[in-house]
């Protein structure tokens, strides 16, 4: 049974390696679809997509918001025990579990996506879209329960590969479906869209369904060793089907709990928004189109480089869990430094380079740079939900996840009251809502922060935070003095890569100058680091 875990279990490192390189494949192939789409249904078309989409994120939330991380968390204990049987048992009681609440909120979707779409939302041809979403929910609530099984067996490959998979899929089908039913009309080209999507999600769990079986082989194959191990590992009392049932509802509700407040307020923030925009005078396609630009175009774009952020979010989870079973505070504070170091200094080159270029690149992405003016408000805050993702994962594997929820909660709150209040004035309009994102993500970030430190008696690096900001800024008036005054070529994307580059390499020289990244880091990374 050794053996077979050293074949399949991988470190702190490498499984946030294996996380971030499928994650970077998934969004950078994710903007074929950003780029491609709203040239093929519009601004509009976007909207209608994007403002049935946080409904379908509140029922995959209360299905699968926190049984996945509690899967993994009991598998990894289970394996630590040298005890797959068990760890099969859970996976069948998060399954059950999982299914049983999908069929039921499937049903309930259908039920209501009429008076949804017609009572709730301000656009009724959002009918369509909600109607396209519903095969999904079951979908999505196997995929998560294999993902947690294999996160448990620290084993990221099976999630990385269905994740890709999943991407390449679905932008095909999503381009596809929503072009054959243009012809039908805006909603149906939305709906297409979804629907697309939801072929994706299909292959994405066919991916894990094949993987889980190939490793049961496998484990079966090398239960001659399991007897010999399990003498030398403690025993502890069995447990039945009902204490792994209440044990994973122990764990996973709250979790639940803490995601819901943020699948909820951007449920709500689609509402509001679109209703406080109704309010400003905006009319309701103007308004669909803006919330559609907002959150199908600029938001995606700054969450690109938040990929790093989730890649270490899944990881930290089973690592900070073994340290703290461990009390092992120095390793807790290592790994929170690494975290939020690496998400702080790979996403500030991005930060400014939206802020500057935000123009060209709105033009060479969207075509146009009618969303330039959104992004480039937004991009000097994207720092805050960088590191976000990081701590809030920080809380919940030292067994916090009560204060995560608070913080979300605090911060959802006052998100809502300020897209009310901002939105539905004619002279901020789409901004009020942006300015309510904004303080939103720097409030939550910020209460994270406060919860961790007096948690484990962090202390931040100050001076990290000095040298981020000073080679930002250095960058900052690099970028833009190339960009504008140094022409190579009188092509867009040519000018636009060129101070890009220019830029980054600024941002890389200033940052190895003043010690805020080292050659000794690239010693910690495979394929450099050949220790075991």
């Amino acid at each position: 049974m050794r053996k077979q875990s050293l074949l399949n279990k991988q470190s702190f490192i490498q499984g946030t390696l294996i996380l971030l390189a499928a994650g970077i494949m998934n969004r950078m192939l994710g903007f074929i679809p950003r780029i491609v789409l709203p040239r093929i249904i519009g601004a509009e078309g976007v909207g209608l997509y994007q403002l049935g989409y946080p409904f379908f994120l509140v029922l995959i939330t209360v299905i699968t918001g926190g049984i996945p991380l509690a899967i993994a968390k009991m598998v990894a204990e289970a394996e630590g025990e040298h005890r797959p049987d068990r760890s099969r048992k859970i996976l069948r009681t998060g399954l059950t579990l999982s299914l049983g609440l999908a069929l039921f909120f499937t049903a309930l979707a259908l039920m209501s996506a009429s008076w949804v779409s017609t009572v709730l939302l301000t656009d009724s041809r959002v009918y369509y879209t909600f109607i396209g979403m519903t095969p999904m929910i079951g979908i999505v609530a196997v995929s998560a329960v294999y993902r947690g099984y294999f996160q448990g067996r620290q084993n990221m490959i099976p999630s990385a590969l269905s994740s890709v998979l999943e991407t390449i899929i679905r932008i095909f089908f999503m381009l596809w479906f929503s072009w054959l039913l243009l012809p039908k009309g805006m909603a149906f080209a939305a709906a297409g869209a979804m629907l697309g999507v939801t072929v994706g999600e299909i292959a994405g769990m066919l991916v894990l369904l094949w993987q889980y079986f190939s490793t049961l082989k496998k484990d079966k194959s090398v239960t001659p060793y399991s007897s010999s191990t399990e003498e030398s590992v403690p025993q502890t009392r069995p447990q039945n089907k009902g204490s792994v049932l209440y044990r994973l509802l122990g764990i996973s509700i709250p979790v639940t709990a803490g995601r819901m407040v943020g699948s909820f307020s951007y449920l709500l923030e689609s509402i509001i928004t679109a209703r406080s925009l109704a309010l400003a005078g905006i009319a309701t396609a103007a308004a669909t189109s803006q919330y559609g630009a907002l959150q199908g175009m600029v938001i995606p774009l700054l969450l690109l480089p938040g990929v790093l952020s989730s890649s270490l979010a899944v990881s930290l989870v089973p690592s900070l869990s073994e340290a703290a079973a461990q009390h092992d505070n120095p390793t807790i504070h290592k790994r929170m430094h690494q975290a939020l170091r690496l998400a702080l200094v790979t996403g500030a080159p991005f930060a400014v380079l939206m802020y500057i270029l935000a123009e060209p690149l709105c033009s060479l992405l969207y075509g146009n740079a009618d969303t330039a003016p959104m992004l480039r408000m937004m991009a000097p805050f994207a720092l805050f939900l960088y590191v976000q993702a990081p701590l809030q994962a920080a809380l919940q594997a030292l067994n916090r996840p009560g204060r995560a929820l608070f913080n979300t909660l605090i911060g959802a709150i006052i998100k809502i009251i300020l897209i009310l209040v901002l939105a539905s004035r004619p002279e901020y309009g789409i901004y009020g809502a942006i300015i309510a994102i904004i303080v939103n993500s720097i409030l939550v970030t910020l209460l994270h922060g406060y919860s961790v430190v007096s948690l484990i008696s962090f202390s931040l690096r100050i001076s990290d935070l000095i040298k981020t900001g000073t080679a930002m800024l250095i960058m900052g008036a690099g970028q833009r003095y190339v960009y504008t005054s140094i022409l190579v070529s009188d092509t867009q994307w040519i000018q636009f890569l060129f101070a890009a580059s220019i830029g980054v390499i600024i941002y890389l020289g200033i940052a190895y100058i003043s010690g805020l990244i080292s050659l000794r880091d690239f010693n910690r990374l495979p394929p450099f680091n050949r220790k075991r």
